[in-house]
This record gives structure tokens, C-alpha cells and sequence, in this order.
């Protein structure tokens, strides 16, 4: 018998979220970093390095998955000049990560300069481009906090902003957004064929909602038409990851494919 605790994750029947799936590496060194990638082995081949990794050992841990042949959210969620978020995009296509983000808010100008930026590395480099999706509205950021910062007065408000970031990502030629579940229907009804849909903050049923604010079950959010999830402090948290994060692609394999526009191919 297999000592790997990850074996039953290997299951082809999971080929498909594997695919659409970033566990988040939420740690500040490589070191930590590392361990939780040893202890899911084979069966994760995708991770989201955030800003606590990024900048705590950010090349390190870059090049270490790299290596180690891992698919890399690089979650960064550039928001600056259009010339510095341009300047930045040239120096992370370099890591060869598989997608990457900036906010919506920092208008057309720096999307677009954003997506050409990507586009002549992987000119230079005859690689593949990263994918690039923009951030919309934070799965932390509820009502009252739209409010507070002029975006809206309720729930409607919210969907209503994040519908026109989207339309904006769009048509700025960016691949997708990044959304709460909760803006995960309408989004997939408005969106061109192929656009990414991208959902953080997703909570098993039961598990704590920590400081997610606007978030659905990992199934939910899959049925809904997503197309990639990140999984955090549900698994990497839990008392036994492996088992939480299991139960976790039973959820998602159980419901009907994600929407076929957006869904990762599968590139082996």
C-alpha cells in the first residue's frame, strides 16, 4: 500500500478541477511553502503565490514551482501607472507563471498596456503568454464598505460594478476577470466565449467564513459557471488537507462540467 496521503487525489476522475484548481501558498518563505507542496505531491499541479510569498521569497518560490513543473496564479493584483504595471508584467512573464492579475479600477489605459506588455514577452520569448484577468471588486468588501468608498449602496450596486470592470477587462482584450461566486451567473451570461472566470473565497458548507465576505460553496461556484478556483484556509488550514481538499473536488466533480467557454484545457 502507497504511504502517499495524496494517491486518491490522483484519480482521473478529477482531471477536470484539478485543472481549474489553485491551492494557495499563503506562507511567507519558500521553505514553508515547499513543505505544503511536498505534502500534496502529484495530485496538486496548480498553486496561487500571493503576496505574502511573493514579496517574503518571491523569485525563490517562483523558480522553485518552476521546477517542480507547477502551474503559477501569480496573485498579485497590480494597480499603478500604466508605464509601471507594464514595466512589472515584462519582468514576471519571465517566470513563465500561468496567469496573473491587476485591478480593474486601474482603468483602460493601464489594462491595455497591461495586455500588450504580456503580449510582446511572449513575442520575444515564443513562449506562451500568462493569461491576464483583472481583479474586480474584493471577495472581502461587502455593502457597507462600497458604500464607504463611493462604489455603491447594496448587493445590487456591487453586481452592477463588477458587470461593467468585467465588460471593461473585456474589452481591453484581457482574458478574464476575478469575482465572487456571487457574481459568477451573471458574469458567465455576459461574457464573450473564452473569458476566464476566477473565484477566491469559495467556503465548504460549514467551514468558517474568515473574512470572505461574498462567497458561495466551491460546488455552487463551479455550477454557477467559474472556471477556476482558488482553495485556501479551507485546505491548507484544515486539520487534514488532503481529506478537506477531497472533499472539496467530490463537491466540485459532482456538479455539472464548468462552462466549457472558459474551462482550462488540458495541455498533456
Amino acid at each position: 500500500m502507497s504511504t502517499d496521503g495524496s494517491l486518491a487525489l490522483r484519480d482521473p476522475r478529477y482531471d477536470a478541477v484539478r485543472r481549474a484548481t489553485y491551492v494557495a501558498l499563503d506562507v511567507p518563505t519558500w521553505l514553508q511553502a515547499e513543505a505544503l507542496v511536498e505534502r500534496f505531491g502529484a495530485a496538486v499541479d496548480g498553486y496561487k503565490v500571493g503576496l505574502e510569498l511573493y514579496f517574503g521569497d518571491g523569485p525563490a518560490a517562483l523558480s522553485g514551482l518552476r521546477r517542480l513543473g507547477k502551474r503559477v496564479f501569480l496573485d498579485v493584483k497590480l494597480h499603478d501607472i500604466p508605464n509601471t504595471v507594464a514595466g512589472a508584467l515584462a519582468a514576471i512573464a519571465r517566470y513563465g507563471v500561468e496567469m496573473v492579475n491587476v485591478h480593474a479600477s486601474g482603468g483602460p489605459a493601464m489594462l491595455t498596456a497591461a495586455r500588450e506588455a504580456l503580449d510582446a514577452a511572449a513575442a520575444e520569448s515564443d513562449g506562451p503568454r500568462p493569461l491576464l484577468v483583472a481583479v474586480t471588486v474584493l471577495t472581502s468588501l461587502g455593502a457597507a464598505d462600497l458604500e464607504r468608498l463611493g462604489w455603491g449602496r447594496g448587493a445590487s450596486d456591487a453586481q452592477a460594478l463588477v458587470a461593467r470592470w468585467a465588460a471593461l477587462a473585456a474589452s481591453c482584450g484581457l482574458d478574464g476577470v476575478v469575482a465572487s461566486a456571487l457574481e459568477v451567473a451573471q458574469l458567465r451570461r455576459q461574457s464573450p466565449p473564452g473569458f476566464e472566470i476566477v473565484v477566491p473565497g469559495t467556503r465548504p458548507s460549514g467551514a468558517p467564513r474568515h473574512d470572505q465576505v461574498r462567497s458561495l460553496t466551491p460546488g455552487e461556484a463551479m455550477a454557477a459557471g467559474a472556471t477556476r478556483l482558488v482553495l485556501g484556509r479551507a485546505v491548507t488550514r484544515a486539520k487534514d488537507p488532503l481529506l478537506a481538499l477531497e472533499r472539496i473536488w467530490e463537491e466540485m466533480e459532482s456538479v455539472a462540467p464548468p462552462a466549457a467557454s472558459g474551462m482550462p484545457k488540458d495541455d498533456g
